[in-house]
C-alpha cells in the first residue's frame, strides 16, 4: 500500500480576503484555530479557497504562507489543478519547492477531456511532481467525470496516492474501491457522505463543514476508525442539517459567511460569487447556534 497523506479530516480551507487581497492576519488565526481543534490536514487553494479567482502571485503566496504557518504540524495539501497543463505543472513544481506535502489536482474544467486525455494530463503532472498527488473528481463543477477504470490506470502511478471523490455517486465510488484496492486512498469530497465512503474503505474526508466544526468532523472519522460506527453515524446525522445549509448556495458562499460570523475573516468573496442571501444565511446561523458554535 502507498503511504497515506492523512487519515481523518482535512479542511478545504477558505481564503480570507480584505479589500487589498489576501488577509494573511486572519488566515493565520484561522489556521491556528484549525490546528488547535485537532484537524488532520489542511487543503489550501482548493475550490473552497476560491483559487479560480486568485492571481498567479496570490495562489503561490497562499500556498507558501500556509506551508510556513503550519510548519509541519499537519500535512498541507496544495490545490494545483488547472485546465491548462503547463500552468498546472508550474503550480505543482512551485508547491513542491516551498514544502507542500501533497497536491490536490482537479479534473480539467471547461475542456471536458476524454478519459484518455485525463490519463495523459494527470500522468504528466504526476511525473513533474516530487510530492504525492491526490486526484479530485467533482463533475458538477468541471463537466467531466473521472471514471473507475481511469482511476485504476492512474492508481498504478507511484506519485498518485489519493482521490477526493465528490461525484456523489456511491456506486461509482464502490467500483473505484474495488478496482484500485490499496493503491489509492479515497476521501469523501461531500460532507454528507463521510460515513458511507469510509464504509467502502475510504480514509476520511476533505471537508467544507470542518471550516466551522473541525473537532466534530475529525470525531466522525475517529469514531468510525476506532470501531464506533454507530457513534460516527450519529454525529454525521446530527451535523446533516448544518451541512446541507452550507450548500444552499454554491460553495464557498455559505461557508465564507459562516466563518465570518465566527469572527475569523470578513465576508468578502470575489465575483462571480456574491454574499449569501439573507434568508439562507439566517437559517444557517440558526443551525450554527443549535450546534453550539460561538459567534462573534
Amino acid at each position: 500500500m502507498k503511504d497515506m497523506i492523512f487519515k481523518g479530516a482535512a479542511t478545504a480551507i477558505v481564503t480570507p480576503f480584505n479589500r487589498d487581497g489576501i488577509d494573511f492576519e486572519s488566515f493565520s488565526k484561522l489556521i491556528e484555530w484549525q490546528i488547535g481543534e485537532g484537524i488532520n490536514a489542511i487543503v489550501v487553494c482548493g475550490t473552497t479557497g476560491e483559487s479560480s479567482t486568485m492571481s498567479d502571485e496570490e495562489h503561490k503566496e497562499a500556498v507558501k504562507f500556509v506551508v510556513d504557518q503550519v510548519n509541519g504540524r499537519v500535512p498541507v495539501i496544495a490545490g494545483t489543478g488547472s485546465n491548462d497543463i503547463a500552468y498546472g505543472i508550474e503550480l505543482t513544481k512551485y508547491a513542491c519547492e516551498v514544502g507542500a506535502d501533497a497536491m490536490l489536482v482537479v479534473t480539467p474544467y471547461y475542456n471536458k477531456a476524454t478519459q484518455k486525455g485525463l490519463i495523459e494530463l494527470f500522468t504528466k503532472i504526476a511525473d513533474a511532481s516530487t510530492k504525492p498527488i491526490i486526484l479530485y473528481n467533482v463533475p458538477s463543477r468541471t463537466g467531466v467525470n473521472l471514471q473507475p477504470k481511469t482511476c485504476q490506470v492512474l492508481a498504478d502511478h507511484p506519485n498518485i496516492v489519493g482521490l477526493k471523490e465528490a461525484s456523489g455517486d456511491i456506486s461509482q465510488i464502490a467500483k473505484i474501491a474495488q478496482l484500485c484496492g490499496d493503491k489509492i486512498s479515497i476521501y469523501s469530497g461531500n460532507d454528507d457522505q463521510i460515513v458511507p465512503i469510509m464504509s467502502l474503505g475510504g480514509k476520511g474526508v476533505i471537508s467544507v463543514v470542518s471550516n466551522i466544526m473541525p473537532r466534530e468532523t475529525v470525531e466522525i472519522c475517529d469514531k468510525f476508525f476506532s470501531g464506533d460506527v454507530s457513534g460516527s453515524l450519529d454525529l454525521q446525522l446530527k451535523l446533516l442539517p448544518l451541512i446541507n445549509s452550507l450548500f444552499t448556495e454554491v460553495n464557498p458562499i455559505p461557508v465564507k459567511a459562516a466563518v465570518s460570523a465566527m469572527g475569523y475573516c470578513e465576508d468578502i468573496l470575489r465575483l462571480p460569487l456574491t454574499s449569501m442571501e439573507d434568508e439562507n444565511k439566517e437559517n444557517m446561523i440558526s443551525l450554527m447556534k443549535e450546534q453550539g458554535i460561538q459567534l462573534r
